[in-house]
């Protein structure tokens, strides 16, 4: 599965960011320390702006922009054939960012988001006007691949695009070594308010009492 495969399958701009926050909710219960976790929600990321994230700790990150304009999504497998890294001189994947909308072009060069040298840190970028009927993304001369996934699209977003409990739980068991009840992990991806016994099912060394600051943080109803 690629970036076209990957658009194909998202679904409306108001869906994805209230999955994101749902995961990013999961995470605070899976693991107590911040710097571990493998997404977040920053609701306030600006004056007008909020951004999921994922970063996995060994290189590989994502970052999806939500404003009143849409969304914009860049994320970076630094095992693609397509990494900037890939010669000496920083450059990206021909065609990757050169069809971005124009609201959108300040996220190419947002500190964040960017290498040292300015150039942004992505394998993979896609987007979504406030206008449009669906998600959008550069003409890109994909390498071969025997996998399918030259541009890391797949494993980066795959929880983000299924939205399932069965997938998020599949993650959790990987990175946390942990499995999560699956109807609690439902209850949290339908957004329903956290209660105690929930917060259990999830983590059992967790309690709803220590969690409210980083809940309400996310913006996630208790």
């Amino acid at each position: 599965m690629t970036v076209y495969e990957v658009t194909a399958q998202l679904p409306e701009i108001a869906v994805v960011q209230e999955r994101a926050r749902a995961m990013a909710t999961l995470d605070v219960i899976m693991c107590r320390e911040p710097s571990l976790r493998y997404y977040s929600f920053d609701p306030v990321w600006s004056e007008t702006e909020s951004v999921a994230s994922m970063a996995d700790g060994s290189g590989n990150d994502y970052s999806v922009v939500f404003s009143s304009a849409g969304a914009f999504a860049r994320g970076f497998d630094h095992e693609s054939p397509m990494t900037p890294w890939a010669e000496d001189l920083l450059r990206l994947w021909s065609g990757l960012v050169d069809s971005v909308p124009e609201v959108f072009r300040p996220f190419l060069s947002e500190p964040a988001f960017c290498e040292h040298d300015g150039t942004l840190r992505a394998t993979v970028c896609f987007w979504r006007e406030a206008s449009d009927a669906g998600w959008k993304s550069g003409v890109v001369d994909l390498p071969d691949q025997n996998n399918g996934d030259a541009d890391g699209a797949s494993w980066l977003f795959d929880v983000l695009v299924t939205g399932t409990a069965e997938a998020y739980r599949e993650f959790a068991e990987e990175y946390y070594e942990m499995a999560p009840d699956l109807k609690a992990i439902q209850h949290v991806l339908d957004r329903k308010p956290l209660t105690h016994a929930v917060v259990g099912l999830l983590n059992a060394e967790r309690r709803l009492d220590d969690l409210h600051a980083h809940i309400a943080q996310i913006g996630y109803p208790v």
